[in-house]
């Protein structure tokens, strides 16, 4: 069976560190770098399809490990015939590497190590054409190794897809298994769009069959607001639905929200200055 949108097994290449998925968001093939192979992440989205999620940081890197795999899936994909066996015609093109994975990369302690190999491995292969990009819960922005490694980052084109799920901190324990202050989401958001273009991915979804209340999406609308009217450079929003079953407790009491519902939200967010773009179960809507 092929990669689809709906199947994101991190092992079909066989590799620790290195894994491929066809993405709804990058619309086509990216290259996943999970740097917490002991499915360990500081936070517990309910909506997370990681198996065995345990809650801590992300263990110390092979850093050697790390290139001899990523040089030879690359091999793989950009002169061997990875493409024609695995992925969908629609989707035979390589978007993006993307730190993403099994928990929260930069947890790692060698996170700035692991971003000059990957960015070295790229400017070598001439790859600006591919983004890079980390996806992040931004709970690490504060920590100057990370700053550091968001530089080396944006130095090589990439990118950041910044998580915010919940505009108040009781929404945020509910959906993220935390209640992280609006001082630090902002403060950390700040730290990063400061450094290299980011953009916010939020995952919205029905719980117990409820639709997100009005209070819940005004406070996730203010939180925006508030860094839009604060004049951080944010780049966009990308709204998603859920695409596949959570692996966590709360799993048999999610469901995807209504297209309708995911469209009228991105008017919402569109009407306070940020573009949108939106993302259903089958792909973007918008």
């Amino acid at each position: 069976m092929g990669l689809n949108t709906k199947n994101h097994d991190r092992d079909r290449a066989g590799l620790k560190y290195v894994y491929p998925v066809v993405s709804r968001r990058s619309r086509g093939v990216s290259i996943g770098i999970n740097l917490n192979p002991n499915n360990a992440c500081n936070w517990r989205c309910v909506y997370c399809q990681v198996e065995g999620l345990v809650r801590g940081a992300a263990p110390d890197l092979d850093p050697v490990l790390l290139r001899q795999e990523l040089e030879g899936f690359l091999d793989q994909v950009l002169s061997g015939d990875w493409m024609e066996q695995n992925a969908p015609p629609e989707a035979r093109r390589l978007n993006d590497l993307a730190f993403s994975g099994n928990g929260e990369a930069t947890t790692c302690p060698q996170f700035l190590e692991a971003v000059n190999v990957v960015a070295d491995i790229m400017d070598a292969r001439s790859m600006s054409h591919v983004k890079l990009v980390l996806i992040t819960n931004g709970s690490m922005l504060h920590k100057v190794n990370v700053q550091t490694a968001l530089e080396r980052m944006e130095s090589s084109g990439g990118e950041v897809w910044f998580k915010i799920d919940g505009g108040t901190e009781a929404d945020r324990l509910r959906i993220n298994s935390l209640a992280i202050p609006d001082g630090r989401v902002k403060e950390n958001l700040q730290q990063c769009a400061s450094r290299i273009p980011t953009r916010i991915q939020t995952c919205m979804f029905a719980r117990d069959g409820e639709e997100p209340s009005e209070g819940q999406v005004q406070a996730y609308l203010d939180l925006l607001q508030d860094q839009v009217e604060a004049g951080v450079p944010i780049q966009d929003v990308m709204l998603y639905g859920l695409a596949r079953p959570s692996a966590q407790l709360e799993a048999s009491s999610l469901s995807t929200l209504p297209d309708e519902w995911l469209i009228a939200m991105a008017k919402r967010i569109q009407a306070i200055g940020l573009p949108v773009t939106t993302y259903g179960a089958e792909g973007m809507l918008s």
